[in-house]
């Protein structure tokens, strides 16, 4: 897929893998509308790059659907970039034995799992409506996590949803295959993002120091490389691929 003289959603888009991915996009000539919190700083990110700022929540039907709309708006809407989510800590056990929250499971699934086939199932319904373009109509990007295969101790919600994108993944690819849009999944590991930003100088270099090659946090345009070749390349399809210089994550 050719991202010059399309659109392209990207769900938070905001800040961090995404702002990037959105940067990129835009410079590839695509015209690109950021979905994000209402809450987040998503109408200085687009205004810096030259996109559009929709605020919404990925599992409101009705927000996402007029984030669509403004993509529509601008163009063919080909592409559409998903990272948003959140992450969260949780025991199945607390420290006296009490079950955990499941409100607090629910939640982390919801926003990471539901709202990835939320905007999955939107998008395609638009996307299935345009002309075809060198066989393809258009391409969906998930975002997974490392954690989908080694979940450590306390990532239980959000393992759980990150492995679900990574089972929807190929199915999804299959089931829109007729449709000429293509479905993949970028896993990351361990990326120098504001979630991280948050924690301990010794503690991220401590996280970098544990991947093998290169020994450091990822940069989230090494993100949005992996993110514009999927676009770019009309053979990747139905792949979850990592992204995180060979870690494997331990227990803790």
């Amino acid at each position: 897929m050719q991202i010059n003289n399309t659109s392209s959603i990207v769900t938070g888009g905001a800040s961090g893998l995404g702002f990037a991915t959105a940067t990129r996009l835009a410079r590839a000539g695509s015209k690109v509308v950021i979905l994000d919190l209402p809450t987040s700083d998503g109408r200085v990110a687009a205004e810096s790059i030259g996109a559009t700022f929709v605020a919404a929540d990925v599992t409101d039907e009705a927000q996402v659907n007029a984030a669509l709309d403004a993509a529509c708006g601008l163009g063919e809407m080909r592409i559409v970039m998903h990272c948003a989510g959140r992450g969260g800590a949780l025991r199945i056990l607390d420290k006296e034995g009490e079950p955990g929250s499941l409100e607090h499971y629910e939640n982390i699934v919801r926003i990471n799992l539901i709202g990835s086939f939320n905007v999955l199932r939107l998008a395609a319904a638009r996307m299935a409506r345009l002309e075809e373009r060198e066989g393809e109509r258009g391409v969906v990007v998930l975002t997974a996590s490392i954690a989908a295969f080694e979940g450590q101790i306390g990532q239980i919600p959000y393992a759980s949803s990150k492995a679900g994108i990574v089972g929807m993944t190929l199915v999804a690819a299959r089931d829109l295959a007729t449709r000429r849009i293509r479905v993949n999944t970028i896993a990351p590991g361990v990326f120098d993002t504001p979630i991280l930003a948050r924690l301990p100088e010794k503690v991220k270099a401590a996280l970098g120091e544990a991947v093998p090659n290169p020994s450091r946090l990822g940069q989230p345009d090494e993100f949005a490389q992996l993110a514009q070749h999927i676009i770019e390349n009309p053979m990747l399809n139905g792949e979850t691929i990592r992204l995180d210089g060979a870690l494997r994550m331990g227990p803790r």
